[in-house]
């Protein structure tokens, strides 16, 4: 009998922590993709023939964005990864374009 009090007062302990982790996520000024990634990114989307390195990096950086491909059955796919893409696009955008002059 003393098991089901004992897990009633952990209930709030978790709460709190699901809270916290929930609350502690990265920094917004901080950059999501490394400058690899931004290199091979960039080339992957020049059109060029691409290579396995850039390949590598372009999986990297979609699992960066919560993509998981080695589940077997996925009932999210395609909408994972395409969600996954659209991150990792304004990621691009944002950690990977070049400063324009001004």
């Amino acid at each position: 009998m003393t098991t089901p009090l004992r897990m009633r007062s952990l209930l709030p302990v978790f709460g709190f922590l699901l809270a916290g982790c929930a609350a502690g996520g990265m920094q917004e000024s901080a950059t999501h993709l490394s400058p690899t990634e931004c290199r091979d990114l960039t080339a992957l989307r020049s059109n060029a023939p691409p290579t396995m390195e850039q390949h590598h990096s372009e999986l990297s950086a979609l699992r960066k964005a919560g993509y998981d491909p080695s589940r077997f059955f996925d009932p999210y796919y395609p909408d994972d990864l395409q969600a996954a893409q659209r991150q990792v696009d304004l990621w691009f955008q944002a950690d990977c374009q070049p400063a324009r002059p001004g």
